[in-house]
């Protein structure tokens, strides 16, 4: 199936509109994954999995196409694009509550195999924002890991980099982020 899925994603990228419509089912249930990964730790304020798939996917296929390579890198764009949908949600929930009740991000227990990088999005977003200002492959890295879901040699595939250099920079992205979050709790 994952050669099926890159052969689709190439004729989707040559134009093929049906190649979308039949790339859909394929990746539904990874992308349903996904989306379960990232609510997790939402609790019952957050987006439904079935909203925040539809959302994703509704954004993927809405623009212009994206030069997708192969299975692990669309994925890869599918965790960005959902945490573009979380951290929106995250925003406009603020907006409306004016901050009331939101938690400062925590990453002192957080290591490369423990659950993903959840608190405050928005603080989360914008420290990852300032990382990949500054290194755009070690947020690129946080990013698969802890949004997509991804293993160190999946990310190292799509990266085209060794699993172990993934692991070391995504420590180092990890104790910047910590560090970052931490300076910017009140």
């Amino acid at each position: 199936m994952e050669h099926e899925i890159t052969r689709l994603l190439g004729a989707w990228r040559e134009g093929d509109p049906a190649a979308g419509e039949r790339l859909a089912p394929l990746v539904y249930p990874e992308l349903r994954r996904l989306a379960r990964y990232h609510l997790r730790l939402r609790g019952r304020e957050a987006l439904s999995t079935t909203e925040l798939v539809h959302e994703a996917f509704i954004r993927l296929l809405g623009g212009a196409t994206p030069v997708l390579e192969s299975r692990s890198h669309f994925y890869s764009i599918a965790a960005r694009i959902m945490r573009q949908v979380l951290t929106d949600w995250a925003r406009r929930s603020l907006s409306a509550k004016r901050g009331a009740g939101q938690k400062a991000v925590s990453l002192d227990s957080v290591t490369p195999t423990s659950e993903p990088l959840f608190g405050n999005l928005v603080a989360l977003d914008d420290a990852l924002n300032a990382l990949g200002a500054m290194d755009e492959r070690k947020a690129v890295i946080v990013e698969m890991r802890y949004f997509g879901g991804m293993t160190a040699a999946e990310i190292g595939e799509a990266l085209r980099i060794a699993p172990v250099t993934v692991q070391r920079e995504l420590r180092a992205a990890t104790a910047w982020l910590r560090s970052r979050l931490i300076s910017e709790t009140p």
